[in-house]
């Protein structure tokens, strides 16, 4: 199951990029939202004393998350998208520090710092010279989720399907408005869709984001967060391997060279030392 997540969320990238060669990206995530929301909302109780802020949460990592993610998507190749999108955890660790003041220590600075050089690499290469803004777009999706997880972290304890249905139910409509103000041809989009385009909202809906968190925080309520979170380095190797074999993507020295250190880099920040974490069980 541990295994199952990471792929289940890198091929979620790769499909998604042939999906978005039919759909304007921010209707392909308003479907798959909608997708979701009308598969989980009826088993979890609506928590309206917390509305207000699932709003606000909704707009940040998802409406917002997501348009700018898949937008940058649209531009650059699955296994590189999947392999710029892990700024996310050294974002995610640098807000953590500012914010609830956890400790970074010197492990978790040198990871973000390697992290970011790896993307540094994969952006500089030249077959991205026309695709700054796509890779700037990714970036700022990904710095979105980490804002969003900080405001999950501070909604204080809500169960995780409850948090997913709503969070899918709120985002659904912020994500079709987004798409009518930024995006143009849904209707034919939506007319000239086929079997193929469809399986993939699909999968997004129900196999991405419902299955995999389903089993993601049944993961997390057996078993300790440092132990669960390493097994999501292989989000990128799926979202790489999963573009070569399943798009036809080229690999370049620069991109593997990068991608290896984003995954070092990612690796320095989840992954707590058997020494680290003896001491902090000891402490209990």
């Amino acid at each position: 199951m541990a295994v199952a997540v990471p792929l289940i969320w890198g091929m979620g990238i790769v499909f998604a990029k042939a999906a978005i060669n039919h759909f304007p990206p921010i209707l392909l995530m308003a479907f798959r939202f909608l997708l979701t929301a009308a598969v989980l909302v009826w088993f979890v109780r609506p928590p309206w004393h917390l509305m207000g802020e699932i709003f606000w949460i909704a707009l940040v990592s998802a409406a917002i998350q997501y348009s700018l993610t898949f937008t940058g998507l649209a531009g650059l190749d699955a296994s590189t998208a999947a392999l710029v999108v892990q700024a996310e955890v050294p974002f995610g660790a640098l807000l953590a520090w500012i914010v609830f003041k956890d400790r970074l220590g010197w492990r978790r600075a040198f990871g973000m710092l390697v992290a970011f050089v790896g993307i540094a690499i994969i952006a500089g290469r030249p077959q991205l010279a026309g695709s700054t803004q796509s890779v700037a777009l990714v970036l700022a999706g990904a710095f979105s989720w980490a804002v969003g997880q900080i405001m999950v972290k501070r909604l204080g304890h809500v169960g995780g399907f409850t948090l997913i249905a709503w969070v899918a139910v709120v985002a659904t409509p912020q994500l079709f408005i987004a798409s009518w103000i930024f995006e143009e041809g849904q209707l034919d989009a939506i007319k000239s869709a086929g079997p193929l385009v469809w399986g993939v909202v699909a999968y997004l809906g129900l196999v991405m984001t419902a299955a995999g968190y389903a089993m993601w925080y049944r993961l997390l309520g057996f078993y300790d967060v440092t132990q669960v979170m390493p097994f999501l380095l292989l989000i990128p190797v799926a979202g790489v391997v999963g573009g070569v074999v399943v798009l036809g993507e080229s690999l370049t020295a620069a991109l593997l060279l990068g991608g290896a250190i984003v995954i070092v880099g990612v690796a320095c920040i989840v992954v707590e030392p058997a020494s680290l974490r003896a001491r902090r069980e000891a402490a209990r």
